[in-house]
């Protein structure tokens, strides 16, 4: 592969590659999409049921506005807010029929665990391939999820030395860092190789993660448009918008 024009990065001193998963090396956000729409369809049906009220599908812009790229739990209690429902917190360790927050990321967790080892992990290999010209080139290359599925996506795909350094859902709760839009597990990324947040490429699909690339003063954020129109991850903070971050790579 070669490239006949100049990398928007090249001679900007930027040292590290930090990438979301879900939507920009795997095609896991469908995946995690469509449990979420099971698990709230189920919610919001038997809520239907109880209350007469009339029963109103979650929907993919509900998906968008407030589950996408966020930690599990915190999606849940977005979406309920949404519709006017308050359930009890809960504790990580409440079992997937408990009527809480946790409870129900927990079932939506065991969902997206049942479609990976039925399906496995769609992977965007441009992208991959684009990653693996960089570390080539001497950049670092990060992993970034609010997954704790992060580690068996990778190892489902066959990618687990795709990248040098990982932060995930497990490992943010455990530092706790706060989930986006706040930028605190891109540059906990950028700190494990050592580099700085200005001296970073993130990229990104979601709003709340390019949001999270222009607070945390990242040097290029590319934005991955998965649907969500380049119009609106520029204006949330995105300096570049492609269809894939493989659409970088020039055939020779």
């Amino acid at each position: 592969m070669t490239h006949p024009t100049p990398w928007p990065w090249e001679g900007k001193g930027l040292k590290a590659i930090i990438c979301d998963l879900d939507g920009v090396v795997t095609d896991t956000a469908a995946v995690h999409a469509a449990a979420w729409k099971r698990l709230f369809d189920g919610v919001l049906k038997a809520r239907s049921d109880q209350t007469g009220a009339p029963f109103v599908p979650f929907t993919h812009d509900d998906y968008l506005q407030h589950v996408d790229g966020k930690p599990r739990y915190d999606g849940v209690r977005t979406f309920l807010a949404s519709r006017g429902i308050t359930l009890p917190e809960g504790t990580p360790d409440d079992p997937p029929d408990a009527e809480t927050v946790c409870g129900l990321g927990n079932r939506k967790n065991l969902e997206f665990n049942a479609v990976i080892e039925r399906d496995g992990v769609t992977v965007f290999d441009r992208a991959v391939a684009l990653i693996r010209r960089l570390r080539a080139d001497g950049l670092h290359a990060v992993v970034v999820s609010s997954s704790k599925n992060c580690g068996p996506v990778l190892e489902s795909a066959g990618l687990t030395d795709l990248f040098e350094a990982q932060v995930d859902g497990i490992s943010a709760a455990a530092k706790g860092l706060p989930g986006k839009p706040a930028p605190d597990t891109f540059i906990e990324g950028a700190r494990l190789v050592g580099v700085t947040p200005a001296e970073s490429i993130m990229v990104e699909d979601a709003i709340v993660g390019v949001q999270a690339g222009r607070a945390g003063g990242f040097g290029l954020v590319i934005g991955v448009d998965r649907g969500l129109g380049e119009d609106a991850l520029r204006e949330n903070g995105a300096d570049i918008v492609v269809k894939d971050l493989g659409d970088f790579l020039r055939d020779a």
